[in-house]
């Protein structure tokens, strides 16, 4: 296919931002213009994701793209190929698995400049002493194989095992530099090595928009690159902004003599190379590529951790061959760790279920004690003034416990002053209440930030344990209306509802229904659970329950005797109070009530304190118990019930296939595994409890 010019297309050099309406087009009217858009969309394509030099601005490119869209809906006009495929397919049950091509080997490494040397030495052994090498970035993403037949964008798969890997066809065509179709004088077979990653800028950007939402951001532009990939909605993977670089041919029908030649044709054909390639035949010039391009690794705006030098001659490639797992023509000559000193980006606020604003500083991702940590909590705007941080300063990142980041001093000011703390809240623009050092939004549930949280932990296993309410589900009932204002919102969903939204079928919607009307008339202890009060997990909630009995008892409730409970001091007793004194709080619990029917009660002769001051763990499906009927049981008999193994906890309940990570902490913590239903009723027993 020729290359489009301004001359043959107009929709090339000057394209309109209007158009006439659709409805006044006849069929092949409609056929002739969509083909124009696509081929005008393609080239628009390559001068701005290959040459880097785009003609238009992305307002005038969304006209095309909108305009593409609207001819294709209205005349079934749509081909195969269309750019319009990039915004997703139809979800997938799985991806299946494909046999690559040729093997996707990995690349021996070594972070000395003394390996690099010997890797030379035993090159120009093996082939003689004139060698050129091309050396290119080496890109943190996820490796792919992709494959063109006569032109045409047929499959793509993940590295895998180097031999197969998963099928991730429909998610790779959604990414805008991955082109549907070939330009210039292709070859007929084409199959292709690249990395697909996320740019800094766009991973920056992406995790704002999570914390905002109050979701919890990627770890590295890695990690969310390959999770992105691997999503079973092609519409999600389109939704995240994906990039990729060409840097193999793997098979063609075209013959090539040099790696080098490679990366000159490959932009000839519509792909995207780095443009940081370079070709020596010194390896201390090789070495000193690579200290240089780790130099200006805070400028890119992609990941990359060191850089690969590969012997450009292909029939010498062939020549040296591989062993089982390497190509032993190629050698990575990796960066050092960075270490916990880095530069913040950003910083963002993310929105808690209870309104709290917590700011968070994203980061030049560093590795702190073996972990990669793009982000760290600055605590809270008291903290932020003390520190006198902002973006652009040099701080120092540590992990409290060992697990969480934070950012314990500024190393080196670059900026102005510190970080100007909202007034309003970056999610639902309402007034910001300050509470000594920390820092409120004042929208409750109307923040669509503090209503996904609540629904989400509603919905958890602390919570009210409603299978199908994941994160990503919660954010797209939200999205298309379906809850608006209080959790009550929930259960006036119906199955059509559910149905008619993107990734549900008959069984899902019916599934999720289903758990709603299980939910209804929960134990008072689980309620409180999963309402949401500050400070309130399940132990404390079954404290109040067994306490007071019934929840206008509890509503009711001084601050004083609240703080009368064992176990609850005056810190929960506050919060306990200043829920319930609240009177939206109060209108969503009222609601709530009318969706769900009256609460279960504790029965007097079902409890007891047979076993008062013991903590249990349940993991695994326990035969006769669902696990809040498991917890029930210990829990009105004065037991607590936790949802992690530590050495507090006294018995780790196991059931079947029970979790090894809960497995593993009771055999390092000493605690005592019952295995399964008869060895649980048999430890009842032991303790009075009738069974």
């Amino acid at each position: 296919m020729a290359t489009v010019s301004a001359d043959e297309n107009p929709y090339v050099e000057d394209p309109p931002t209007d158009f006439e309406p659709v409805e006044e087009l006849t069929e092949d009217e409609a056929d002739e213009q969509a083909g124009l858009l696509r081929e005008a969309i393609r080239f628009h394509d390559y001068r701005y994701y290959v040459e880097n030099d785009p003609v238009i601005g992305d307002r005038t490119y969304d006209a095309l793209f909108t305009r593409l869209q609207d001819l294709e809906d209205a005349f079934d006009v749509r081909t195969a190929d269309s750019p319009t495929r990039r915004v997703g397919g139809e979800p997938l049950d799985e991806l299946g698995t494909v046999e690559h091509v040729a093997p996707m080997l990995s690349i021996d490494s070594g972070g000395e400049a003394e390996d690099v040397r010997e890797f030379d030495e035993r090159i120009r052994r093996e082939v003689g002493e004139s060698v050129t090498y091309v050396c290119e970035p080496k890109f943190d993403g996820l490796s792919v194989e992709v494959v063109y037949e006569d032109g045409e964008y047929v499959q793509a798969a993940t590295r895998g095992d180097g031999y197969t890997g998963e099928d991730v066809t429909e998610n790779v065509r959604t990414i805008a530099s991955v082109p549907h179709r070939l330009r210039g004088d292709y070859p007929d077979r084409l199959v292709l090595r690249g990395e697909v990653h996320i740019p800094e800028s766009a991973f920056q950007d992406l995790n704002r928009e999570r914390v905002e939402r109050g979701e919890d951001p990627f770890a590295n532009p890695r990690n969310a690159a390959a999770g992105t990939l691997r999503q079973l909605d092609p519409a999600v993977t389109a939704g995240r902004p994906l990039d990729v670089f060409f840097f193999d041919v793997l098979d063609s029908t075209h013959d090539f003599e040099t790696h080098w030649k490679q990366h000159e044709t490959l932009p000839e054909w519509g792909l995207k190379v780095n443009d940081r390639a370079e070709r020596t035949d010194d390896i201390e010039d090789a070495i000193a590529y690579r200290n240089r391009l780790m130099d200006d690794r805070p400028d890119l705006d992609y990941e990359i951790d060191g850089v690969v030098i590969k012997v450009d001659d292909l029939d010498t490639c062939a020549e040296l061959g591989t062993t089982e797992r390497h190509y032993r023509w190629a050698f990575a000559y990796k960066f050092p760790a960075r270490s916990e000193v880095t530069e913040i980006t950003d910083i963002t606020v993310q929105v808690g279920r209870t309104g709290r604003l917590t700011p968070v500083a994203l980061l030049e991702p560093v590795d702190v004690g073996g972990v990669t940590v793009s982000r760290a909590s600055l605590h809270n705007p008291e903290e932020i003034a003390a520190m006198n941080v902002n973006v652009g300063d040099e701080v120092r990142v540590e992990r409290a416990g060992d697990v969480i980041p934070y950012v314990a001093e500024v190393v080196e000011k670059r900026a102005e002053g510190h970080y100007e703390f909202p007034d309003h809240c970056p999610v639902c623009d309402s007034a910001v209440e300050f509470d000594g050092p920390m820092a409120y939004c004042t929208g409750g549930l109307a923040c669509t930030a503090q209503l996904r949280r609540a629904v989400e932990y509603y919905a958890s296993d602390d919570g009210l344990d409603i299978e199908g309410l994941g994160g990503e589900r919660v954010d797209q009932l939200i999205d298309a209306g379906l809850i608006e204002e209080s959790l009550a919102d929930l259960y006036r969903i119906e199955t059509e509802d559910l149905t008619s939204l993107e990734g549900w079928g008959e069984t899902s919607a019916e599934n999720l229904r289903r758990e709603l009307d299980a939910s209804e008339n929960p134990p008072l202890r689980e309620f409180l659970s999963a309402i949401g009060i500050p400070k309130v997990g399940p132990a404390t909630a079954a404290d109040l329950a067994r306490e007071f009995g019934d929840l206008d008892s509890i509503r009711d409730a001084t601050r004083e005797r609240l703080e009368s409970v064992e176990g609850i001091g005056p810190k929960v007793a506050d919060q306990i109070a200043e829920f319930f004194g609240s009177d939206r709080n109060e209108e969503v619990i009222d609601d709530l009530l009318d969706a769900i029917g009256p609460l279960e009660t504790p029965d007097e002769d079902e409890t007891g304190d047979e076993l008062a001051g013991l903590t249990f763990v349940f993991t695994g499906s326990l035969s006769g118990y669902t696990r809040s009927e498991a917890q029930k049981r210990v829990e009105d008999r004065g037991a607590n019930a936790t949802s992690s193994v530590s050495g507090n906890t006294d018995f780790l309940v196991a059931g079947d296939s029970p979790g090894q990570t809960k497995l593993d902490a009771a055999e390092e913590n000493d605690v005592p595994v019952l295995d399964g239903r008869e060895a649980f009723e048999k430890k009842l027993r032991e303790k009075g409890v009738e069974v």
